[in-house]
């Protein structure tokens, strides 16, 4: 009972650190390409895992509380329909769009909290981390808006037709990141248009967010005098 009590006080104080960590499983679980009812029942859980930490951030930030949890919870609703089989183009078009707003809702509502805080405390850092990978997550679900709209917005040579999750996610982090190490290419119009929107955002978040930690770690260190000017 002590120990749940302490996981349950560890995840009121730093929602933004289960939040890495859920993704991260994320990750690791899209190593095992399975597609049976269990392993799409387990990524499920653990995406609804994610969006229920995205609503608890939400309500943490001064991100506006109710247009967010409508994000969330229609993410959860569509996504639910996907998992018992309803796989019409329009709901996964309208499950994923659910979803890139609840994770770029859940960014704004952390950068907005982040900016806001004068000293730098150990939420922070675990906030710069989950702000980044809560974008790449966003960018990588309208990329899939975008395939499914536009079948052939992306050319990949080891694999024809629509891309799986795990290459659109490949390449919303290398363009993110500025590495630019994805095989995979946008070539429609939208899809180029959506890479070059990432590629603005990721190297202003990164020049933004180092900035702003760098500031925040200066003032931590400072005397209390001047800290008071």
């Amino acid at each position: 009972m002590q120990a749940l009590t302490d996981v349950w006080k560890a995840f009121r104080l730093l929602p933004s650190a289960w939040l890495i960590v859920l993704q991260f499983m994320i990750l690791i679980l899209s190593v095992v390409v399975n597609y049976s009812m269990t392993y799409r029942t387990l990524s499920w859980l653990l995406g609804v895992l994610v969006l229920l930490v995205i609503a608890k951030v939400i309500r943490q930030t001064p991100m506006f509380t109710i247009l967010g949890l409508s994000f969330v919870g229609g993410a959860v609703l569509f996504s639910s329909l996907m998992l018992v089989g309803v796989n019409h183009v329009m709901i996964q078009i309208t499950a994923h769009a659910f979803e890139a707003a609840a994770y770029f809702s859940a960014a704004y509502g952390l950068l907005r909290y982040m900016f806001e805080d004068r000293y730098l405390t150990k939420d922070e850092l675990f906030a710069a981390a989950a702000v980044f990978t809560l974008l790449a997550w966003g960018f990588a679900f309208l990329y899939s808006i975008c395939q499914l709209i536009i079948p052939d917005s992306f050319q990949n040579s080891n694999m024809d037709g629509l891309q799986t999750w795990l290459n659109l996610l490949f390449l919303s982090f290398s363009l993110q990141s500025a590495t630019g190490l994805s095989d995979l290419v946008p070539i429609s119009a939208p899809a180029r248009v959506l890479a070059m929107f990432q590629m603005f955002t990721g190297v202003m978040y990164l020049a933004l967010i180092v900035s702003r930690l760098i500031t925040l770690q200066y003032i931590t260190h400072l005397p209390k005098d001047d800290r008071s000017n």
